[in-house]
């Protein structure tokens, strides 16, 4: 059992004396250990399964959640849930590290499952339904779908929730299940390749407030789809590397968003209502990220090493910072060069200010967690929380530039 509360001595503000692991030391280290957590083995890396959340209810606490070890239930048959896993979670206050509440929770497969709304509240997702919770982690059902949850995320102002569902053909609702009214159908072009599943995936805009449907549509796969809360960005390839970056309103209609170049299909992710990035692949390979606004302004651009894989984005609740995580490997990887374990050598951490792309700080998570969940931002974006070297380091940030002013 966790303690519920700690001892000064253990989360006493780190020294100033930090191995170069990142551009300025951790205002606070908070031990992971004495709170149940343990490194997962090396045999998940590539798999990109989810197992950790780092995430700020507010400025001063935390909800930090990871798997822990456990037996596999058996049903009637005698067979165990292979993909049950479980999930403790514990709610940190900053800086002293005091727990302050703790639950332990099973689901069901190894996808993203926590996403933070507002107010100090969060979902939950396990198979087919979405539960809300709060700083006292207690869970309450919020919304049930007829089919098991592919994909979940929030739009930059958390008014809506996108939700993707795998659904038999030609389901019906169920009482109690989100419904799929006639009024909010629509369809909707995406780049996913078809799958061949004889089943549904259906795509869901719901209000986070209400959970009220806004906009139903069917699409091949599940998809990962950047949207604000009035439209959708869509990749189109133009000729040769040329993608051009496509806005799409849900009433209706398009607008150029932008352009970039790239050898595979750019990753979109909205940082602001009004800014985006693009992660993309140069000619010879090299990745690189691009900011643009949704009228087409180019903000600004990074590249990075050649032996940099898995990217991620991550934002902040305030737009004002973004979260570059990427793995770095010994050599470039492609057909030729695979990758194996023994070529992954860190997992490096930019926290960049959205509006000029300058690094407010650069650091390693470790262990290594390939579908992220290790990092997180404040509601502000004063301060990033990242797990590395066995405890939960909390820097301290200057205040973020201005953001571009918003296109009339």
């Amino acid at each position: 059992m966790l303690t519920g509360t700690a001892t000064a001595a253990e989360h006493k503000p780190s020294e100033a004396s930090q191995p170069p692991r990142s551009s300025q030391p951790p205002a606070y280290t908070i031990p992971a250990g004495p709170l149940g957590f343990s490194a997962p083995g090396e045999i998940y890396l590539g798999s990109r399964y989810s197992l950790v959340s780092l995430d700020f209810l507010d400025e001063d606490r935390l909800l930090f959640t990871f798997r822990v070890p456990g037996l596999f239930r058996r049903d009637p048959s005698g067979t165990a849930e292979e993909r049950e896993r479980h999930i403790r979670a514990v709610i940190i206050h900053i800086p002293d590290g005091a727990v302050q509440a703790e639950a332990l929770w099973t689901l069901h497969d190894y996808g993203r499952y926590l996403f933070m709304l507002d107010g100090g509240k969060f979902a939950l997702r396990d198979r087919d339904t979405l539960s809300i919770g709060d700083g006292s982690l207690a869970l309450t059902p919020w919304l049930h779908f007829p089919g098991p949850l592919q994909f979940v995320e929030l739009d930059p102002s958390r008014q809506y929730v996108v939700a993707e569902s795998t659904e038999p053909a030609a389901s019906h609702a169920n009482s109690g299940d989100v419904p799929s009214p006639a009024t909010a159908q629509t369809s909707m072009s995406t780049d996913a390749v078809p799958t061949t599943q004889k089943q549904d995936t259906i795509l869901r805009i719901l209000r986070s407030s209400s959970g009220q449907v806004m906009l139903v549509t069917h699409i091949r796969t599940a998809i990962h789809m950047p949207f604000n809360a009035t439209g959708y960005l869509e990749s189109i390839r133009s000729q040769g590397s040329s993608w051009l970056i496509q806005f799409n309103p849900f009433t209706g209609g398009n607008s150029h968003a932008g352009g970039v170049n790239s050898t595979c299909l750019p990753r979109l992710d909205f940082v602001t209502p009004d800014e985006y990035v693009a992660s993309a692949c140069g000619s010879t390979g090299l990745p690189w990220l691009v900011a643009m606004t949704l009228d087409g302004k180019y903000l600004w651009q990074r590249s990075e090493s050649l032996t940099t894989i898995w990217p991620l984005v991550t934002t902040g609740r305030s737009g004002t910072r973004l979260v570059r995580e990427t793995v770095q490997a010994t050599h470039q990887v492609n057909a030729i060069a695979p990758l194996s374990p023994d070529d992954i050598t860190r997992q490096d951490v930019l926290v960049l200010d959205a509006a000029t792309g300058k690094e407010a700080l650069r650091a390693q998570a470790s262990p290594i967690y390939d579908a992220g969940g290790n990092v997180a931002l404040s509601p502000s974006g004063r301060r990033a929380a990242i797990l590395s070297e066995g405890g939960i380091q909390i820097f301290e940030l200057p205040e973020a530039p201005a953001l571009p002013a918003a296109k009339p």
